[in-house]
């Protein structure tokens, strides 16, 4: 891929008026080898980003002492006015310019697949993928990119996730990272912060799935208010080719008004037979969901492997995300039946099938009320213990959203810690049970997760299905501002239930 110079950035910066003033002298010829905004990935050539309300100019100078030869900043640090550097009016919106341009305009070369909504982004990301990938293995292609909440794969890195969607500089890496694999599809996540902060500038989704919406990350550091919120999410249709949307979603009639800039919309339904992709006679058969598909050109059968009616819809969105790419009917089916999302809706059962454990990642309003009333649609003798926590720091309202409607579904909650950030996890999980009094549930509270999952295969009397949500199968906990490593829900759910068998196995 092409290199350019730091005057090349300048002169980008400059044409989209966001260039205050630069000082590059005789570094102007110097080729940027790297671009970050993270000090200790900092190499030789590098053209460094100070961006962040925490930025220290200690960070700038480690960046200078490891090689930086310019920094980008809204500001000229003092003692370094006569450093390299290029002063822009908006760090945020030249993020993506100066990401765009590193890559060599990476993003234009790949079939990107951007997801939005308020649940089940991750779910579709890898329905998708799983389709994708059935298909490339089929015309001997690469296996397609992407960049989710729980793990990001570009063809060169391979990592758990952190956040739904990364700064424009990291997206434009990894866009870089597939082209330079020869990998032609990319599907990712594509969260309200992202479009709100400009992380998703300047590229354009060939197809945008709408999934639906409901009132979530609403704090002063997020979004002040619902409409701040729906407005970011409705903005990625500004950035999409072919609109995927979903009638069944609360306030479609806007969403579908806001979907009209798109060259395309197709619409999806388990409702409204009247959608291009519509989904009836869903039932459970065994531990699968099966359903029939109507569209234009066929009337089938499908089935899913990973539980959970809700996921229905999912699967409806990307097929006609599918469809609509021209990927043959074959791969949909195969991609959707295998398809499994790490740490999303992973069920463990017991051997006497008395206790069944759900690990899933659901962590706000609308995935709760999903996967409980699906749940107990599926599974309507067993009693249910709900086992979670909220984040610190941010979605003040699910603390009271999760409490309502665990309570009114569960028959016992366990409270536990769920990445309290720099609050006092005692804190929040007092605040969630203040919640849970109002519904009249019994609930405990138990900081640690491995011991709250622990207590709750320990005391399973009967039928029971733990429903363990908000971590999945992530393996580090945020307590202050750093990330602890720890068993995943997923693990520990393993060890507990093979202790469960053997006990069992005993009274036999």
């Amino acid at each position: 891929m092409k290199q350019y110079k730091l005057s090349d950035y300048v002169r980008l910066l400059h044409n989209k008026n966001l260039l205050k003033h630069s000082l590059l002298a005789a570094s102007k010829d110097l080729i940027v080898d790297n671009l970050t905004f993270d000090s200790k990935s900092v190499t030789e050539n590098t053209l460094f980003v100070c961006k962040g309300a925490a930025f220290k100019a200690a960070y700038l100078q480690e960046a200078i002492d490891k090689g930086a030869i310019a920094y980008v900043s809204e500001q000229v640090y003092e003692g370094m006015e006569d450093y390299p550097h290029i002063i822009v009016s908006d760090i945020r919106k030249a993020m993506p310019d100066l990401a765009e341009l590193y890559s060599d305009y990476a993003w234009q070369k790949l079939n990107l697949i951007g997801i939005g909504g308020t649940k089940g982004k991750s779910t579709s990301a890898y329905y998708m993928k799983a389709v994708i990938d059935d298909y490339m293995d089929a015309i001997d292609g690469r296996e397609s990119a992407v960049v989710s909440s729980i793990d990001v794969y570009d063809g060169i890195e391979r990592k758990e996730s952190h956040i739904t969607t990364p700064e424009a500089i990291e997206l434009h890496q990894h866009f870089k990272n597939a082209v330079e694999s020869d990998i032609s599809f990319l599907q990712m996540e594509v969260s309200s912060q992202a479009l709100k902060y400009n992380r998703v500038d300047n590229i354009e989704f060939e197809i945008g799935i709408f999934l639906n919406i409901s009132e979530d990350h609403i704090s002063p550091i997020e979004h002040p208010d619902f409409e701040d919120y729906f407005a970011s999410k409705l903005s990625m249709f500004e950035k999409t080719k072919h609109a995927i949307v979903n009638l069944d979603a609360d306030y479609s009639d806007r969403i579908l008004k806001s979907a009209g800039i798109c060259e395309t919309v197709t619409t999806f339904s388990t409702q409204n037979p009247e959608a291009d992709i519509y989904g009836y006679d869903i039932r459970k058969e065994g531990l699968e969901t099966v359903f029939r598909v109507r569209t234009e050109n066929f009337d089938e059968e499908f089935r899913l492997s990973m539980p959970g009616f809700f996921n229905v819809e999912n699967a409806l969105g990307v097929i006609g995300a599918s469809v609509k790419l021209g990927i043959p009917k074959r791969h949909i089916h195969s991609g959707l039946y295998r398809a499994k999302s790490s740490g999303r809706m992973e069920l463990y059962a017991s051997k006497d099938n008395s206790l069944i454990a759900v690990v899933d990642y659901a962590h706000n309003k609308l995935s709760f009320e999903k996967l409980c009333s699906s749940m107990k649609k599926e599974y309507p003798d067993y009693s249910i213990v709900s086992i979670f926590g909220c984040p610190g720091n941010k979605a003040q309202l699910r603390r009271k959203d999760l409490a309502l409607v665990a309570g009114a579904y569960a028959d016992k909650i366990i409270i536990t810690a769920e990445d309290p950030g720099t609050e006092d996890v005692n804190a929040i999980s007092n605040e969630i049970a203040k919640n849970v009094e109002e519904t009249g549930c019994p609930y405990v509270l138990i900081e640690d997760r491995g011991e709250a999952i622990k207590k709750a295969v320990d005391e399973a009397a009967g039928k029971t299905l733990l429903l363990i949500t908000g971590k999945g199968n992530e393996t580090r906990q945020k307590y202050g501002r750093e990330y602890i490593d720890c068993k995943s829900d997923v693990e520990y759910v393993k060890d507990y239930i093979k202790e469960y068998n053997k006990k069992i196995s005993l009274c036999i």
